[in-house]
Formats: structure tokens, sequence, C-alpha cells
């Protein structure tokens, strides 16, 4: 008989074999897109080190020269993949400092954005999904489905600049962009939850139904338990296996639009780094910056994947098959 092999094994290794594909994909395709992009890449390196004020040819050639960017493709793509084998993402183009000294506290920032928009988004979500769930029908819940159509066909630089003109200017309860101030997280943390949070509470609306349509839910009233015992102890579990999937599903959501979000209020992370990069055409800035936004995607649907295997011991089961 063969052993059953434990699922969170499995998990790490299906993870682990993601990361590394992953890594290969996002720094070869980086770098192709980086060198087909317009312009004399010599002149913009020059540029960001120097000021266009003070660039000319010869500033041009001694950077092309210095960097070796007359190289065929394939010997510099080469080097990079050696480089990153080594475990190191190499150095900055513009200031010749590690990419990863520049990318570690970029990625703290990022971070703290994405578990504020995080917890903000359960924060709104979850009570107003519970309350749609328990009263189908009502206004609530009609609100609530208005409000997600709403959200989720904005797209976050919209909502963003709302937000600004609302909050900030018109009420001025808290600063436009910058992170000199306590309650700057609060706007693009914000404008990143709030279209997470209208999915978040239709999820958890339907799942909250289902799991009170239940035989298991029914069973624990045949039991004596009340409403509130058997919703606690019953109902919440089930509905939170997929509110877990869901989060893990729109991960992509929280990485993809701190592009956009941290470049519109001008948050010192990943992605305000990803677009500063592109322009002065520092590739491998570019290389390590969306390394580590896929990265970051990977670590939140391993999390989620934990979170639902603790959850649902059926997957346990399976996955140990």
């Amino acid at each position: 008989m063969t052993p059953l092999r434990s699922p969170w094994a499995a998990l790490l290794a299906r993870r682990s074999v993601q990361v590394v594909a992953l890594a290969l994909l996002i720094g070869t395709l980086c770098f192709f897109m980086a060198r087909a992009l317009p312009g004399d890449v010599a002149m913009r390196i020059a540029a960001s080190r120097y000021g266009y004020d003070l660039v000319g040819n010869a500033a041009a050639a001694a950077v092309r020269a210095e960097l070796g960017l007359d190289r065929p493709l394939w010997q510099a793509l080469a080097d990079w993949w050696a480089t990153l084998a080594r475990l190191d993402l190499g150095r900055s183009l513009v200031s010749g400092d590690p990419v990863w000294h520049e990318v570690r506290a970029q990625l703290g920032a990022t971070l703290d954005l994405a578990v504020a928009a995080l917890l903000l988004a359960m924060a709104i979500g979850l009570p107003l999904g519970a309350w749609a769930g328990l009263h189908a029908g009502g206004r609530i819940d009609r609100a609530t489905l208005a409000l997600a159509v709403l959200l989720r066909a904005m797209p976050p630089f919209l909502l963003a600049v709302l937000l600004m003109l609302l909050v900030a200017v018109r009420i001025g309860a808290l600063p436009v962009a910058g992170d000199d101030h306590a309650g700057s997280l609060l706007l693009p943390a914000l404008t990143l939850a709030l279209g997470l949070a209208a999915g978040l509470a239709r999820v958890f609306r339907q799942a909250l139904r289902d799991a009170v349509q239940s035989p298991a839910y029914e069973f624990a009233r045949t039991k004596g338990l009340d409403d509130t015992q058997a919703l606690l102890r019953r109902a919440l579990r089930s509905a939170a296996v997929p509110v877990v999937a869901y989060l893990g599903v729109h991960a992509v959501f929280l990485v993809e639009g701190a592009v956009v979000v941290e470049s519109l209020f001008a948050w010192p992370g990943i992605g305000h780094a990803l677009v500063h990069a592109i322009f002065g055409r520092d590739v491998p800035m570019i290389q390590g910056t969306a390394l580590c936004m896929g990265l970051l995607f990977v670590v939140f649907n391993l999390l989620v994947d934990a979170a639902c295997l603790a959850l649902d011991p059926r997957r346990r089961l399976e996955d140990a098959r």
C-alpha cells in the first residue's frame, strides 16, 4: 500500500516549481520588451544618471561602453540567467547599486499597501456580505449587487482620481500623495480595497446562503442549537472556504493595481519603481521589480491554498491520496 504523502509537502513542491518557471519567464519577457522599446537605451540611462540637460552623444557612448549595451542580446540574457541562478538580481544600470538593495525597501512599502487594502476589503465586504446573505432580497442585498457591478467595472485609475478629488481635495481629510504623513497609506489602500470588497461581499453572501441551506446547518438546528450558534459553528466555516479562494484568485488584483495606484499616489513601492525603471530603460531593475511582483502573486496563492487546506479537511484527504 502506497503511503499517504503530506498535502503540505505537495503544495510546497508545486509552488516551488511555479516560482522557478515564473522567474525565468518574467525575466526573459521583461528583457526583450525593455530592449524593444523605442529610443536609444544608452541615452535614456545616461539621462537618468545625469539629467536630460547634461546628456550628449559622448555621455551616451560612455554609458554604452561601460555597460556593454552593444553586446549581442543572447549574451546579455545568458549573463542575467547566470546571475539569477546565484540568487542575485544584478545591479541597477542607473545607480550602480544592487537591485535587491533598492527593491527591498520598495517591497516592504508594497506589502504594507497590499495588507492594508486586504484588511480594508475584509472590513467592508464581509459585514455587507453577511447582512445581504442573511437578508436576501432586501435593500442591502440589492445595494451591494449594484455597488459590486459599479466598482468592478470602474478602472483603478478612475477610482483613484475620484477619491483624490473627493477625500483629499474637497474634504481635505487625507493627503493627496506621498508617504510623509500618517494617513498617506489610507487613500491608495482604499482605492485597491473598494473593488475587492465589492466582489468579496457578493461571494460571501452566496457562500453564506448556501451554508445556511445545507444539511449540516439543518442538522445543527435539530441538535438544539439556535440560529446564532449554528451560524457560528457550522455555516461560517463552510462559507469561509469560497471566500478565501476568491481572495486568492483576485490577489493579482492587488499586484496589478499596485502599479497604477502607487504611481498615482507617489507611493514608494514596487509598482512605482517599475514605472521609473521603464522610463530609464534600467533593464535589471525592470526584471527585478517585475519578478518580485510575480513572486508576490505566488506567495499570496500559497497562503490561500494553505488556508483552504486548513479550513476544508476534504481537500487534505484528496491531496494526500
